[in-house]
């Protein structure tokens, strides 16, 4: 049996402190190499309720003996995290709160992460959900691909979802169908882009603070 450490999937090298590309590295560290790994799949049994948990989300979705909504569980630092279908989300999600087995009654968080070079699984959405009746804690990991960044909305599921949705939408583009206003929320509406994503650019606005101003970060000196 190969150990964790070979085991883990490797889907890039991150370069420097912040793993800036495109512009000058300003932070002093540009030769810092390291690898950007995905923990492994996990295999059951998972340990003490993550196994309860696991065995009522492939049991009540989807299709009977195709593995359901779950495509991997990963129990990692004591947290366990199911990486489920998107074209189930909805369904997941649903069940997740409404069997009274699980009953996770609260959507305490939902964002994004990009990451670039997993090909085909770009952009990741990260659900935190809530059982306060069981007093438990689960993530719900979903993938879609930059060229269809599309995923079905959970609002109508989880209410406390509409700002954050709107948030991933905002800062990685993320396409939430079926979400009641899908406007931005932090950036002005006519913005270009999406800022919090891996190829954005760095440059381009100087900031004033107390008269003294700092030049865009592709203008700043670079140190390496």
């Amino acid at each position: 049996m190969p150990s964790d450490a070979q085991q883990l999937e490797v889907i890039g090298v991150r370069e420097g402190a912040f793993g800036v590309s495109g512009s000058g590295d300003t932070s002093g560290f540009g030769g810092l190499t390291r690898p950007v790994v995905m923990p492994p799949a996990s295999t059951a049994p998972f340990g003490g309720w993550f196994d309860e948990v696991a065995e009522h989300l492939v049991d009540g979705v989807g299709e009977a003996g195709t593995g359901g909504a779950i495509e991997k569980v990963v129990v990692d630092r004591g947290e366990i995290t199911f990486h489920v279908r998107r074209e189930l989300l909805v369904e997941t999600a649903r069940h997740l709160r409404d069997d009274p087995t699980l009953r996770f009654e609260l959507c305490s968080s939902l964002s994004a992460v990009h990451y670039p070079g997993e090909v085909g699984r770009e952009l990741h959405v990260v659900i935190h959900l809530t059982s306060m009746s069981f007093r438990r804690r689960i993530r719900v990991e979903v993938s879609v691909a930059d060229a269809d960044p599309h995923l079905p909305s959970i609002v109508g599921v989880y209410p406390t979802a509409d700002w954050h949705e709107r948030e991933a939408w905002d800062m990685f583009g993320i396409v939430f169908d079926g979400h009641p206003g899908l406007t931005r929320i932090l950036m002005p509406d006519d913005w270009p882009g999406h800022p919090q994503r891996k190829d954005y650019p760095l440059g381009g606005i100087p900031v004033e603070y107390k008269g003294a101003t700092i030049p865009a970060p592709d203008e700043r000196r670079r140190y390496s």
